[in-house]
């Protein structure tokens, strides 16, 4: 008669076979205690951002995404109303070892040629999931959640010399509504100037930066273009251009 009950043999075979069990079950990849056990377990990505930027001097609009994470070779980005908006798969050598950072900016068309209603309405309000898979076989997950809250560009902007050789950079502060959106809340969390390659971001209460005078005195004479970005808490932003012209 054979025994089928684990309690009636002796200690120490006991013993043993839960130590075989065990190990046979973690060998094979049975799922056990805690999230993330098992063959295929999801990690997700250490950033994954969707958001609007609008350029209020050329009225223009248009999605940007931004992703981090290490070694993918697959990723997808599926909108709230579950339609695959990207995708993109490594070959070769990028199917082996993966990749990592990943940043892209969608078009950007005259708010003229295409409406702002009809314009959102492609990439509707929610959350966008990010999946795909690593390079060792792990699943990729990430959300991005994309709102309307745009805001309006920086004005009364202004680029003063200094009396020592540097440049002032001002704008006043964006407290207006969301672009199209009157009733909803906007809160500016900082604002980037760019001149060139000098590249700054303040908090939300700054409203002006001083450019050094080294920097200054590295810009060739003539005509150059910078800009400032309000940056909404959402991640959306919207920059207003500026032009100075350095003399000889």
């Amino acid at each position: 008669m054979v025994m089928r009950h684990t309690r009636m043999l002796p200690g120490f075979l006991g013993a043993a076979l839960a130590l075989i069990v065990g190990s046979a079950a973690a060998q094979s990849g049975s799922p056990s205690r805690g999230p993330n056990i098992g063959p295929n377990p999801s990690t997700p990505l250490k950033i994954s951002r969707i958001y609007w930027e609008y350029n209020s001097s050329a009225d223009d609009l248009g999605v940007h995404v931004s992703l981090d994470g290490e070694d993918w070779k697959e990723l997808k980005i599926v909108s709230p109303n579950r339609r695959t908006i990207f995708e993109v798969e490594g070959k070769g050598p990028y199917e082996e070892l993966g990749m990592t950072e990943l940043f892209f900016e969608g078009a950007e068309p005259a708010l003229s040629d295409i409406p702002l209603d009809e314009l959102l309405a492609r990439f509707p309000e929610g959350q966008y999931k990010f999946k795909g898979r690593y390079a060792d076989g792990r699943k990729l997950t990430g959300v991005g959640k994309l709102s309307y809250a745009i805001p309006d560009g920086p004005t009364n902007l202004s680029a003063v010399p200094g009396s020592d050789g540097s440049l002032v950079i001002s704008w006043d502060a964006v407290t207006v509504p969301p672009v199209g959106f009157p009733d909803r809340p906007l809160n500016i969390v900082g604002y980037q100037v760019i001149v060139e390659k000098f590249e700054v971001t303040v908090p939300g209460t700054t409203t002006s930066v001083t450019v050094s005078p080294e920097f200054v005195a590295s810009l060739s004479p003539g005509p150059h273009a910078w800009e400032v970005l309000a940056i909404d808490e959402s991640g959306n932003q919207t920059l207003r251009e500026g032009s100075l012209t350095i003399t000889p």
